[in-house]
C-alpha cells in the first residue's frame, strides 16, 4: 500500500509540474521545485533547475505542448518518486507543491484527456501520466475435436 501511495504522489507531483510549464503557475512550481530537492544536495539541486529550464523550453518551442508535457511527464514521476523514497520527509512538502501548482493554473489547464478506442476484438491498456505492465498468458492451444485419431501405439 505504501508502495501505491509514493508512486502515486510521485504521478500527481509530476503532472503538477509539466502543467505548469509555460503557463503563469511556472515561476512559483519552478521556485517550489527546487526547493524540493535540496534535500538531495547543492549538486542534484542545481541538476534539477538545468532540468527544469530545459524542459520549459521543451515546451514552449512544442507545436504541440500538450504532446511535450506528456513526453515529460515520466522523467519527472520518476525523479520525485527517487527523491521521496530516498527523503520521507519531503512527502508533504511534495504534497503541497501539487496543491499550490494545479490550484495556480488556469480551470482549462487543470485537467487532462486521454481517449482510448479499442475496435475489431482489439484491447486497450491505458494511463494517463503512468505506466501500464500487462502479463497475459500465451493463448491455449485449440482442443482437439473428439472424433480425431489417436496416437497411442
Amino acid at each position: 500500500m505504501l508502495e501505491e501511495s509514493l508512486t502515486a504522489l510521485a504521478a500527481s507531483g509530476g503532472a503538477a509540474v509539466v502543467a505548469a510549464m509555460a503557463t503563469d503557475a511556472w515561476a512559483s512550481t519552478r521556485a517550489a521545485v527546487v526547493r524540493l530537492f535540496r534535500r538531495a544536495g547543492e549538486e542534484q539541486q542545481m541538476a534539477v533547475r538545468v532540468c527544469l529550464a530545459d524542459d520549459a523550453s521543451l515546451v514552449t518551442g512544442a507545436s504541440d505542448a500538450v504532446q511535450a508535457r506528456q513526453a515529460l511527464l515520466t522523467a519527472w514521476q520518476l525523479r520525485l518518486e527517487t527523491l521521496v523514497r530516498e527523503h520521507p520527509d519531503a512527502a508533504e512538502e511534495l504534497r503541497a507543491l501539487i496543491s499550490g501548482s494545479l490550484s495556480a493554473l488556469p480551470q482549462h489547464e487543470r485537467h487532462w484527456v486521454q481517449n482510448n478506442v479499442a475496435r475489431d476484438h482489439g484491447q486497450v491498456f491505458a494511463a494517463l501520466g503512468g505506466n501500464v505492465i500487462v502479463h497475459q498468458p500465451p493463448p491455449s492451444p485449440a482442443p482437439e475435436p473428439p472424433d480425431a485419431p489417436t496416437t497411442d501405439r
